[in-house]
Order: C-alpha cells, then sequence, then structure tokens
C-alpha cells in the first residue's frame, strides 16, 4: 500500500497518526507477544492466567459470555479481519490481484503450505510410532497466523514492494479459510446452518446499505458506528453462533464495502470522492493498530513453557517435534514449492516486483502460527493433557523460529528496496 493522497495535513492528531503505521501495529504486537510469554512464565503467571481465562458478557444473551482471552482472539481480532477484507477487496478490484494469474498463485501456494506441514506431521508422528491420540494433532502446524506473520513484515520489511505484502496477506486469508473448513469439518460435530443463513442475510444488508448510500455514510461520520457496526456485530454473532471460526465475518464484512476503481490506498485525510473502503480503514486503522493488535496478542502468546523440565520434555514427545518442524520447514516447502510449480508449469505468475528469494522469506514467516494453531491444539488433544502442553511449546519454538529466520531472510532485502527507493527506482513498477 503505498499511493498518499495529497492533502494539506493529515486527521486527528499525532497519537492516531502514528497509530495508523503499519510498523506500529507489528511493534506493539510483538512487544505485547514478549510481555506475554515472560509474565506466563514468571511469578505472576497465575494472575495473567486468571484474567485471561476470567468469564466476561452478558451471561442471559446466547454466546456472548466467554472468557477474556476468547474475546481477545474471536472477538475483538474482527475489527483486524475487517481491515484485512477491505485491503484484499482493493487488491481485487483495481490492485496487484487484479489479474487472475498474479491472483491465483497464493491461493495455490496457502493449499501448499497446509498440505506438507500436515504430511511431515504426520511423517514425524507415524515414524515414532503411530500413537493415535497424537495424531489427532494432524492440522496443528498447518495455519498462518495472519496478524503475526504480516506484523513482522511490517517490522522489519517497511521498504519491500506492496505485491509482498499482498501476497502474504492473500495466502495468510486463504491459509485462514483452510483451517476455519478443517476445524468445521473435523473438529466441530456441526454446523448450524440457520445462523449461517441469517449471516448471509444481514451480509446482504451490509452490502446494500454501502453500495446505496455511500455517500451519505462518507458525509455523516456517525453513521457507521450507529448503523453499520450494530449490523457487523449481530453478523459477527450470527457466524460464531453457526460454528464457524468468527473472525470470518470480519473479512467477508470488508468484502461488502464498495471499492472505486483507481482510488488511494491510503489516506491522509477523508474527501467523499476517495470512496467508502479507505474512509472505514482510515477511521479503524489506529484501533486496530492501538488496541485489537497488541491485546490478542497479549492473551494469545502466553505459553506457560514449565521451565527447562517443560523444554526437555516437549523435545522427546513426536507431537511438539511434528509441529516444529512442520511450521519451520513444512510451511516454506510448501508455500515456495507450490507457487514454483505454478508459475513454472501454468499461466500463473509470480509478481515481478519481488524475486524468488523474497518469496521463500515471505514463505518462511508464513511459519508464525500461534493463535489458530493454539485452537487447533485444544480441538485436537483437549486442555490439561500431556500432548497439549506439548504442542503448545512446540507451537511458541515453531513460530518464534519463523518469525526469526524469516526476519532475518527480509531484512537485507528490505535495506536493499530501501536503497532502491532512495536512488528514485520504485520497486513497485518493476513490472
Amino acid at each position: 500500500m503505498s499511493t498518499d493522497t495529497q492533502t494539506s495535513s493529515e486527521s486527528g492528531g499525532p497519537i492516531t497518526t502514528f497509530l495508523r503505521k503499519d510498523t506500529t501495529g507489528g511493534l506493539l504486537l510483538l512487544l505485547a507477544m514478549v510481555l506475554a510469554i515472560v509474565v506466563a512464565n514468571s511469578p505472576w503467571s497465575e494472575v495473567y492466567f486468571g484474567l485471561r481465562d476470567a468469564e466476561v458478557g452478558p451471561g442471559s444473551v446466547a454466546g456472548l459470555q466467554h472468557t477474556v482471552g476468547h474475546w481477545a482472539s474471536d472477538g475483538l481480532l474482527a475489527v483486524f479481519f475487517f481491515l484485512t477484507g477491505l485491503e484484499l477487496k482493493a487488491e481485487f478490484v483495481d490492485g496487484e490481484l487484479h489479474n487472475i494469474r498474479k491472483a491465483i498463485l497464493p491461493v495455490v501456494a496457502a493449499a501448499g503450505g497446509v498440505l506438507v506441514p500436515a504430511l511431515i506431521f504426520l511423517g514425524v508422528n507415524l515414524a515414532a510410532g503411530g500413537e493415535p491420540t497424537a495424531l489427532h494433532g494432524w492440522a496443528i502446524p498447518t495455519a498462518t497466523d495472519i496478524a503475526f506473520a504480516v506484523s513482522v513484515l511490517a517490522v522489519v520489511g517497511s521498504s519491500l514492494p506492496v505485491a509482498m505484502r499482498t501476497f502474504l496477506l492473500t495466502l495468510a486469508v486463504v491459509d485462514d479459510l483452510i483451517a476455519i473448513a478443517i476445524i468445521a469439518f473435523v473438529y466441530t460435530d456441526s454446523v448450524q446452518f440457520p445462523f449461517l443463513g441469517g449471516a448471509a442475510v444481514m451480509l446482504a444488508l451490509f452490502w446494500f446499505l454501502t453500495h446505496k448510500y455511500m455517500g451519505w455514510f462518507m458525509a455523516q461520520h456517525w453513521a457507521a458506528w450507529v448503523i453499520l457496526l450494530p449490523i457487523g456485530v449481530v453478523t459477527w454473532w450470527l457466524v460464531y453462533e453457526s460454528g464457524i471460526h468468527a473472525t470470518i465475518a470480519g473479512v467477508l464484512l470488508g468484502f461488502m464495502v464498495p471499492v472505486l476503481k483507481q482510488e488511494p490506498r491510503i489516506i491522509r485525510a477523508e474527501d467523499p470522492r476517495m470512496g467508502l473502503a479507505p474512509a472505514l480503514e482510515h477511521r479503524f486503522r489506529p484501533l486496530s493498530n492501538g488496541l485489537v493488535i497488541p491485546v490478542f496478542a497479549f492473551f494469545s502468546a502466553g505459553v506457560a513453557v514449565g521451565g527447562w523440565d517443560g523444554i526437555t520434555s516437549a523435545a522427546t514427545d513426536p507431537v511438539a517435534l511434528g509441529i516444529v518442524a512442520g511450521l519451520l520447514l513444512g510451511k516454506p516447502i510448501g508455500i515456495f514449492g507450490a507457487a514454483w510449480l505454478m508459475d513454472r508449469f501454468t499461466s500463473a505468475q509470480k509478481d515481478h516486483d519481488y524475486t524468488w528469494f523474497d518469496m521463500l522469506g515471505m514463505a518462511v514467516v508464513a511459519g508464525i502460527g500461534f493463535t489458530v494453531s493454539l485452537l487447533v491444539a485444544e480441538l485436537s488433544f483437549g486442555e490439561g493433557s500431556p500432548h497439549s502442553d506439548h504442542a503448545k511449546v512446540g507451537i511458541l519454538c515453531g513460530s518464534l523460529l519463523a518469525a526469526l529466520v524469516g526476519a532475518a531472510l527480509i531484512a537485507p532485502r528490505n535495506r536493499k528496496y530501501k536503497a532502491m527507493r532512495a536512488a528514485g527506482h520504485d520497486p513497485d513498477t518493476l513490472d
């Protein structure tokens, strides 16, 4: 996202301007993640887990009393996914993904990034004897944590071509859709289709209002909060009650917002001529970067490793080893391999704005599992079982290694692209 609209001044104060930067959200997320890991393995761990597991919400309303951690991952994170939906919609309508030959590449790469980690996990556990209970966790290393992965890219890759962020964003969203489908069909007893039908009706209403009265919602700032937000909340609740991971409601709502051709992707001050999609992103980005992402990270990343004994115990469990291998090796092999095969043997094309080495860096970063992986681990083994604890250690270790290795690969490339921009060569126009 590199196009700015020239205006006389940025809207909002210096704090909101700071919070709109992608690097801000990434830094706050990483700080919250480190803080959570430290606190969860400190004398204050009981306070941390007590707060995370405390139930809040109106108990009289169906489905609205959850733990604080659950609200952070399934509730607050929907705002981040809404912005993701807006950004992807813009790319499909008039951006990097408008060309079907480029759009199909991250979709197939995401499928490869699901299949290969699952096979590696199964291979490691079958080689160790194939305990039936352990095999239940085959889907744990298949997930990419979109918030963490995109934030790592934002922190170490501020000068990278826009096409790289778009590729990773698309790949992570498709990966999440596959993970949600796995949860729905493998780990969910049943999908409640009446609730899905109700969500479809609300999405249609959201689409109608944003398309029919786009100019009015642009002019009346209060209308989005008073009209569109309640519709979004109801849609989220219906998707949640259907048995499908509720954050997908955010992506779907983002796709319902109209996107104008040639509209700016980043705006500094709102103008009715810019369209509703960038305006909503402009309004909600500080909330996402400043509150949603760090709170989600703080309550998701707190894994009690159990000290050195916990690490050594997990190191002997094929479940943890399979997860680390799946995230650190399976993800990049599956993503990079699928993308290369598509580019080599089909009409699909890698974007020329970045290199295959850049692709490798993104594929490694996509090995950051965390949230969905932790959810699948709980569904696979149940909270409190030895495999569950070892799986969490494996997820933590594999994701951290993927983040560090991926950042090490991307950082020097970012310096190169930064130098290119400083010399007046825009890497976003290499096509």
